[in-house]
């Protein structure tokens, strides 16, 4: 199982000499295994990258997940080159109650006003299906675990397993419980920790959201997303091997970033790094 990394900001891309390293664009990932179609998670600016690649390498079937339907998850969907390719199938799962819902919630998107593309307009083969809570389901070549996350309006978290290897996507979301409870104080989980500890469970690469610092954080509780030291704590908990530090700050520069990455280098305990465009992870098996 390959995973790779085509956006890793949050909120807005930023573009420019500051982000030219760890890149600028938003919300994109591609776990890959080989003769299988490839699964896009999230598709904020970094999807036109990646969609190139797909056209080029002639990819007839992609299938497709997003964890919510902000505009930094999902800018990157009228400039994602297979939706254009009478030759291609694509399956897109989005959080929803129902079928139709799902399909409401790309078509406000893909509408004619917000784009002039309009979803029943695509010339790919397009099938929507909504994902629930509690409801597993498998995608090509890959078993999907739906968690629910803490972040405004809603966002799932997704455990992706193929064989035996797994990797959890989880962004956006603050921490799952307050300062002074839960794994936040030290203290036994609170329930959502134990649901996504669960899907956690031994996980061989977490990509988690920790766009902010600590005092960041403290700052800013309700604008749904965490911090790194809050990360660490769950992996550890749950006993997974690997975390990729994602979801980066706009004002996050390069050199910021940089100091992120030595920093945790140094921890001695779970492998912490930092996702950078166009970097990628092999899961061996």
């Amino acid at each position: 199982m390959k995973v790779s990394f085509f956006g890793v900001r949050g909120s807005i891309a930023v573009p420019g000499d500051d982000t030219r390293r760890y890149g600028g664009n938003t919300s994109c990932v591609q776990v890959q295994v080989e003769g299988a179609p490839p699964l896009v998670v999230d598709c904020g600016s970094g999807a036109r990258t990646l969609g190139r690649e797909l056209v080029l390498g002639q990819h007839h079937h992609v299938d497709m997940l997003f964890t919510h339907l902000h505009l930094d998850h999902v800018s990157g969907l009228p400039f994602f080159g297979p939706i254009y390719s009478p030759n291609c199938r694509l399956s897109i799962s989005v959080p929803a109650i129902t079928k139709d819902e799902a399909e409401a919630k790309l078509g406000r998107y893909l509408n004619g006003v917000y784009h002039p593309v309009r979803l029943r307009d695509l010339a790919a083969t397009v099938h929507v299906e909504h994902v629930r809570i509690g409801r597993d389901f498998d995608r090509g070549a890959f078993h999907i675990e739906p968690v629910r996350l803490n972040h405004p309006g809603g966002c799932f978290g997704y455990r992706v397993e193929h064989g035996d290897r797994s990797v959890v996507y989880l962004a956006d979301t603050a921490p799952l419980s307050r300062l002074d409870e839960g794994l936040s104080a030290g203290s036994p989980p609170t329930a959502l920790e134990t649901t996504v500890l669960h899907a956690l469970r031994e996980a061989d690469l977490v990509v988690m959201d920790t766009m902010f610092s600590f005092d960041e954080y403290v700052e800013k509780m309700t604008w749904g997303h965490g911090y790194p030291e809050y990360a660490v704590r769950l992996c550890e908990a749950a006993g997974a091997r690997r975390l990729a530090l994602y979801h980066h700050s706009p004002d996050a520069t390069d050199q910021a970033l940089d100091e992120l990455g030595e920093r945790w280098a140094q921890y001695q305990g779970l492998d912490v790094f930092v996702a950078r465009e166009g970097g990628s992870v092999d899961l061996e098996g």
